[in-house]
């Protein structure tokens, strides 16, 4: 062992050992590892930053990005209103549900997936009377896998890709992976859908955090023209609401409002619907049935400003501006050019137009303001900002376009028209200008850790294959499973991954096993394709602990988990994994 080999394998030994740790956040860890990498003279000062401008990156922060627009596009929307459904058997609804949450993962960032539909299946086990920790799990486990099917799915394969340019000078294209990533997919979903929900461990108080009551907002939506509801009866969309967890609790129609009776009233252009919902449920309804805001046309102008919308809630103390006044008293609309939606009023319901109704000390009212105007609003009416939940306007009437946008680009690059980087670039920049994503947004969506993560760990990790350290942990590996067949060389190489992928970042540890299973390959005279396929899976199957994989991190609190459940499922499909992934990467990429 050489000087700089035995310095880096220090370095990453000091990574490893801090990242499990858990003490300083992934990126501050990895990042420091490179300066003190740069002083010591182990990674050239002229390539310390590469890792930053390297595609792996970029790929990784554009797909966040066309994420976002996808979900602001009502595009996920689309999907779940019409194929979720709270009455359901759970083991079916699992099976419905990891089948989405896969089919989204393998088109965008597994996280992103799960951030979508985790809310989604919260609101079905709440409908179902149901524990989410049942399902939240198998939700999560399932988006991990719809992740392994093409190159954008996961960092991992984005990462190996690139080695794969940068050493053999191809990178795998999106749908290389597939092959391999479907076997591994369809096995694993079958697995968690039939057998692995029945493995979690049930508590009674396992509701979890995020099923914590929202109060719910009083809110009117008015009925556009031209809509397809007109000529409807106003109880015929009791189906939709349920879906959305809304209650319709009226409808108002030239000013007056009609309740009980107004069920069998058909619906005009113009007529308002009073609901009841929390405000997801309320952009969800809007969304599905293309309603307009009560004040439609301060929203069509504030929109067509280019300012760009964001929902903000905010609660009235007694020394508010507004207090013991209305919205349309203040001057709300014309004076901040901001729309109240709904107010909340501690489960009491309201009786006059929102507008016009008089608000209270202890109401939390819903607002819709240009973006980056809000703290300006929310100081005007002397309210208190309550936390940010991330809520925002679904643009609806931009799905088909974001989904085409989406589409085109993931097929030029598919058929090698266009470099993959340069094809989420030309989409991210598309849904700015076509107001699918507001400007002002776009870099609230990257995960900026796990670039500086990426940026940090992509020169060590060059640092360590040209200083011949990847060689030797190859031979290693060489020695150890000398004169074993091929199936079994393969599956010593993804336990090793996938152990470390278990209690480690799945990037770092596809950035450190990646030029070993080139390194192995070179010395036993064979492709290298098969190992990299192996460690691509293995990294992303990070299935035994909460800290693996980030989607299990996120369904860590809401599903009222401890450290130790997650490998009572997990292992057993981490082994199945293998098993079915070996005979499927040697058929499709024999060495």
């Amino acid at each position: 062992m050489t000087f700089d080999q035995g310095i880096l394998f220090t370095i990453f030994a000091a990574v490893f050992g801090m990242l499990l740790w858990g003490r300083y956040r992934y990126d501050l860890v990895a990042f420091s590892a490179l300066m003190v990498a740069v002083v010591i003279g182990v990674v050239p000062a002229k390539d310390a930053f590469a890792g930053f401008g390297h595609p792996a990156t970029l790929v990784v922060a554009l797909v966040l990005i066309v994420s976002a627009g996808l979900v602001r596009s009502g595009a996920v929307f689309l999907i779940t209103r019409t194929l979720v459904d709270s009455s359901r058997a759970l083991g079916l609804h699992i099976s419905l549900m990891g089948g989405i949450g896969a089919v989204l993962s393998a088109f965008m960032n597994n996280v992103a997936a799960l951030a979508l539909l985790m809310p989604v299946d919260i609101q079905t086990a709440r409908k179902a009377g149901r524990a989410p920790g049942l399902s939240l799990m198998p939700l999560s486990f399932a988006t991990i896998l719809g992740g392994m099917v093409t190159l954008i799915g996961t960092p991992p394969n984005i990462i190996i890709a690139s080695i794969r340019q940068d050493t053999l000078g191809e990178p795998f294209h999106m749908f290389d992976f597939a092959p391999v990533g479907l076997v591994a997919s369809v096995a694993g979903l079958a697995f968690v859908a039939l057998i692995g929900w029945r493995l979690i461990p049930q508590r009674k108080n396992a509701a979890g955090a995020s099923e914590a009551q929202i109060a719910d907002y009083i809110a009117e939506l008015t009925v556009p023209e031209e809509s397809p509801l007109i000529d409807r009866r106003l109880g015929e969309l009791d189906s939709e609401a349920e879906k959305a967890d809304v209650a319709i609790l009226g409808l108002i129609r030239d000013g007056k409002r009609l309740y009980g009776r107004a069920a069998a009233y058909s619906l005009r252009a113009a007529d308002t619907l009073v609901i009841e919902a929390t405000p997801e449920a309320l952009d969800e309804f809007r969304t599905a049935l293309s309603l307009d805001f009560a004040d439609a046309a301060r929203q069509e102008k504030l929109t067509a400003a280019g300012e760009g919308l964001e929902l903000v809630e905010v609660v009235v103390p007694e020394t508010a501006r507004v207090n013991g006044r209305s919205a349309q008293a203040v001057g709300l609309a014309w004076r901040q050019s901001t729309v109240l939606l709904g107010i909340s009023r501690q489960g009491r319901r309201l009786t006059s137009h929102i507008r016009q109704t008089t608000i209270e000390p202890g109401d939390i009212l819903l607002l819709l303001c240009p973006r980056d105007r809000s703290a300006d609003v929310t100081e005007w009416l002397g309210c208190l900002p309550l936390a940010q939940r991330g809520l925002s306007v679904t643009a609806n009437d931009k799905t088909w376009m974001a989904i085409g946008l989406f589409a085109a680009a993931v097929a030029a690059a598919s058929v090698g028209l266009v470099y993959l980087p340069v094809a989420l670039g030309l989409v991210a920049i598309a849904y700015v200008l076509t107001k699918i994503l507001p400007v002002a947004e776009i870099y609230d969506h990257i995960e900026w850790p796990v670039v500086v993560l990426l940026g940090s760990m992509i020169p060590l990790g060059a640092a360590l294959d040209s200083s011949g350290g990847t060689q030797l942990i190859a031979n290693g590996l060489i020695g150890l499973t000398e004169g074993l067949p091929a199936w079994a060389i393969l599956t010593v190489l993804m336990v090793v991954t996938m152990t470390l992928s278990d209690v480690l970042n799945n990037t770092a540890t596809a950035i450190v096993a990646a030029p070993v299973g080139i390194q192995m390959a070179t010395a036993l005279n064979v492709s290298p394709d098969p190992f990299l396929m192996a460690v691509a899976v293995a990294a992303s199957a990070a299935f035994l602990t909460p800290i693996g994989h980030k989607n299990n991190t996120l369904v860590l609190g809401p599903g009222g988990y401890q450290f130790g459940d997650y490998w009572r499922m997990g292992l057993p499909l981490e082994i199945l994994v293998i098993a079915v992934s070996i005979p499927a990467i040697l058929f499709f990429w024999p060495m």
